[in-house]
């Protein structure tokens, strides 16, 4: 006879980036990228979401993360869904201050308030892989100018005079899979508008078009800072609220924004 399997997940969001997130201390399950593909599909029991969240255990960390796209595949790094993860673990005792492990390496975590909640994470150091000189790629019917942007996951960055313009999904679509990038990428345009300000939208490989993408905001304020001159720290304003990125070229970035816990399932597997 067999027994089902229930887990708690919750549902959690930073700047509408949406996430699924299960509590996998001691680990229960392996086929997570399956459960991703279920949950967060929009007729799913959580209407929706960008990608689950798997926390796990990690030795001389607070916690472990993993992220798997709606698709999915498996992302190195998430900015918002850290934010989530934080948010989870510094409201059950993880305290104010403390280091979560990822693929992309150690990611520190100070909580700055905690009602509004946000978080400063340290996202690590940003490197460009073709020294921020300009690249081309045809996408979308048309000649883009981009520059190729890691924050420990790829990243594209377009500057455009205004972000509501472009078929975002049609050039993310083409731009995501050019030979440049042998495994995706996440694809952004960004909007210069003023010394410290960026408007920024979000196509993300295995997902689609998102309302936020916090290391698509980093990658974004250090290209706008290192091709534009624009000044740290860079407020950026996505379709899901407001970040805010610290950073000067040769140290780590950091990433500040708020992360909300929307509700909680039961789920049987």
């Amino acid at each position: 006879m067999s027994t089902q399997l229930a887990i708690d997940a919750v549902k959690m969001h930073g700047t509408e980036n949406s996430f699924i997130l299960i509590d996998e201390r001691p680990p229960r399950l392996e086929a997570y990228a399956a459960l991703a593909r279920r949950l967060c599909v929009h007729d799913s029991e959580f209407r929706g979401a960008d990608g689950l969240l798997v926390v796990r255990d990690a030795p001389g960390f607070a916690a472990g993360m993993r992220i798997f796209n709606r698709d999915g595949s498996e992302a190195e790094m998430c900015g918002n869904g850290v934010r989530c993860v934080a948010r989870y673990l510094a409201d059950r005792g993880a305290g104010d201050a403390f280091v979560i492990s990822t693929l992309a390496g150690p990611i520190g975590v100070n909580v700055v308030s905690r009602d509004p909640f946000e978080a400063q994470v340290d996202i690590g150091p940003v490197t460009f892989p073709n020294d921020a000189r300009a690249e081309t790629a045809p996408a979308a019917g048309a000649i883009w100018t981009f520059y190729d942007v890691s924050v420990g996951n790829p990243h594209a960055i377009v500057f455009v005079p205004d972000v509501s313009e472009p078929d975002l999904e049609a050039l993310g679509v083409t731009l995501n899979w050019v030979e440049r990038f042998a495994s995706g990428t996440n694809v952004h345009i960004v909007e210069v508008v003023d010394s410290s300000t960026l408007r920024v939208r979000h196509y993300e490989r295995g997902v689609g078009l998102t309302q936020s993408c916090g290391t698509g905001a980093v990658a974004a304020a250090a290209a706008a800072i290192r091709v534009h001159g624009v000044s740290s720290p860079v407020t950026v304003v996505v379709p899901g609220g407001t970040l805010r990125v610290d950073w000067q070229p040769g140290e780590n970035a950091r990433l500040t924004g708020p992360a909300e816990t929307m509700f909680e399932r039961t789920i049987s597997l």
